[in-house]
């Protein structure tokens, strides 16, 4: 939690250890999933039970970008909530391509995937209640990847673009190391250094932190 109206929840879901993120305005209670990853029915359950624990009115399903982990769980948003994804709009392919992606995995997607709700440009905001949620893109994970600001909270969803003291890898199609690169020194590093960091994976951290201690950057 890092003001009175914005709050949020941590899960980590599926065997690849994914963030998902539950947002909500306490004053109005509308609500976003941000890359729901549940993988099985114990995980739907969990967020389920917060979802209701809290009395939330489910808005927006926001994916950071379209990779099998943090879009597992959308077909179970879909059906629960009749929510369809929402991302940038260069990952529209990345997004088409999951099913085939994951079987090289060897895994299968968890239902059939949802339709687009909406695809956004860098710049574009969403509302829950009066807070402002805003579209960064920051391409170098795949090419549609974003990063989802929310200025009033001081919280940045960094997706696999950053994570506390790493980036995300870019050996994947669509991923390139420089404009990951640019995009984190460019982009989220003028962002105000106690800005907290919600990543993909792994712990949360500040931009101010991997400004002084990030290998990469």
């Amino acid at each position: 939690m890092v003001n009175d109206k914005m709050k949020y929840q941590t899960y980590t879901f599926n065997p690849v250890q994914e963030n998902t993120y539950l947002l909500w305005d306490e004053t109005t209670l509308e609500a976003a999933i941000v890359d729901p990853g549940m993988w099985n029915r114990q995980e739907e359950q969990m967020l389920e039970g917060s979802i209701a624990a809290h009395g939330l009115k489910m808005k927006y399903a926001l994916q950071t970008h379209a990779h099998f982990d943090h879009t597992y769980g959308l077909p179970f948003i879909h059906r629960t909530y009749g929510l369809k994804p929402i991302f940038h709009v260069d990952d529209e392919e990345t997004y088409r391509q999951m099913p085939k992606m994951a079987a090289q995995f060897g895994l299968t997607l968890g239902g059939k995937m949802p339709p687009i709700e909406q695809l956004l440009r860098d710049g574009a905001e969403l509302r829950l209640g009066t807070t402002v949620i805003r579209l960064i893109h920051t391409p170098g994970h795949t090419t549609g990847s974003a990063s989802f600001y929310i200025p009033d909270a001081g919280l940045l969803l960094s997706g696999d673009t950053l994570f506390m003291q790493s980036i995300g890898r870019t050996d994947l199609p669509g991923g390139n190391f420089e404009a990951e690169l640019d995009s984190i020194r460019n982009k989220l590093f003028r962002l105000p250094d106690e800005t907290v960091v919600l990543p993909g994976h792994g712990p949360a951290t500040t931009i101010g932190s991997e400004k002084r201690n990030n290998y990469y950057l």
